[in-house]
């Protein structure tokens, strides 16, 4: 649509797994026209679970609304396939290991003699170059290496095994990071008419996680008896709540019945509150293990207090807060249709949202290339010498 953020911003995704896909998915929610080039046998998340008629609707989420055109890179013919592609995008995003591309020939120095303004995103572990720069990296291997997972393991009473993972923030995070780095670069070539590369790394990406660790490892300081944010016992479960302000204090001590607690030598001070974080709590918990959950919770909602019991996945998709937003879409594939999220933004005069569709695979070979001015004929030829898979 022509009120589309990226209209007609024209892009070529060789990115795989979740990081670079999450990146592209975005740009291509906001409008993009994204051009999945896939190898032969298609990328990996194509087979994760859950598969509908062998159909992964986890992969569907991440690469909602791309076209898919299959390319077998390992041929010169297909690399020169994507050069006369390159040569009428705008953006090439990857997050291959750094030299992979350059192997190919198709690294941002060979791409930008064919296209000067090219806008081209890298995204790795640790960073096009440098010690590490080579070293293979999936999301959990970073949230190790960058402290994440022994800043969290820190705030666990009593625990030194670090926790199992499941749960890819680095892959998402990093992604996100590539989705804003790339506008502002575009942006960039719109004002100064040159493009660049786009360096973004999974490692300093997930730095930013720790942000009073990473003061905390300059300016050493005491931990608190007990970490100020963890679960709170109530009769049948548990509660989060957040005292993120001497407001928000003091309404907790109001909602508790205990407004003793405001002018309390021990708690009325942040300073001693945090070193007494411990006693605190053992005192809240007294109150807060008399009442049902949703009773503790409404307590704290009379009074403004941050709070919220801990729900599933499942149980938070089912929220009237994000069924008013339409946080949701339906997308259908080969398989049928499933629902996956929409950007958690919006914009007053313009369309951010999943587009319906993910493509089967190599769904739209033919028509790229066509676009790009190959004949029939000359499809053909490169399909029957295994050019296309």
């Amino acid at each position: 649509m022509d009120n589309d953020i990226l209209h007609r911003v024209r892009i070529l995704d060789f990115t795989t797994t979740i990081a670079g896909p999450h990146c592209t998915r975005l740009l291509a929610d906001l409008g993009a026209d994204v051009v999945k080039i896939e190898a032969p046998d298609g990328e990996l998340m194509r087979t994760r679970p859950p598969l509908r008629d062998g159909v992964s609707s986890y992969f569907g989420q991440l690469n909602a609304g791309k076209r898919s055109l299959v390319l077998d890179l390992k041929q010169p013919a297909a690399v020169e396939i994507v050069k006369r592609l390159v040569a009428e995008a705008d953006l090439v995003v990857e997050n291959f290991r750094p030299g992979v591309m350059k192997r190919l020939g198709l690294d941002y120095e060979s791409l930008r003699a064919i296209r000067p303004d090219l806008v081209f995103c890298a995204m790795s572990g640790y960073g096009q170059s440098g010690p590490s720069s080579g070293l293979p990296a999936y999301a959990p291997v970073i949230h190790a290496a960058s402290g994440y997972d022994l800043a969290h393991l820190s705030y666990q009473d009593g625990r030194t095994r670090p926790d199992n993972n499941g749960v890819f923030i680095a892959d998402v995070l990093t992604g996100t990071y590539a989705f804003g780095a790339i506008a502002a670069a575009l942006y960039h070539r719109r004002v100064t008419g040159r493009g660049q590369m786009v360096d973004v790394s999974m490692l300093e990406s997930m730095l930013t996680m720790t942000l009073s660790e990473v003061q905390r490892a300059q300016f050493p300081m005491a931990p608190p008896g007990r970490p100020m944010f963890g679960p709170l016992q109530t009769r049948d479960g548990y509660l989060m709540l957040a005292v993120a302000s001497e407001r928000t204090f003091q309404d907790l001590a109001r909602a508790a019945g205990r407004p003793d607690w405001i002018d309390d030598p021990r708690f009325a001070a942040y300073a001693d509150r945090r070193l007494n974080w411990h006693l605190f709590m053992d005192e809240l918990e007294r109150w807060s293990r008399q009442l049902p959950t949703d009773e503790c919770q409404a307590a704290f909602e009379r009074f403004g207090v941050p709070s919220s019991r801990y729900r599933t996945v499942e149980e938070a998709m089912t929220d009237a807060q994000l069924a008013h937003r339409d946080a949701f879409t339906e997308v259908r594939d080969a398989a049928g249709t499933f629902r996956t999220l929409n950007p958690p933004f919006r914009f007053s005069d313009a369309p951010a949202a999943a587009r319906p569709f993910a493509s089967r695979l190599g769904e739209h070979t033919d028509a790229v290339l066509t676009e790009a001015g190959y004949t029939p004929e000359e499809i053909e030829v490169f399909r029957k010498a295994g050019v296309l898979g």
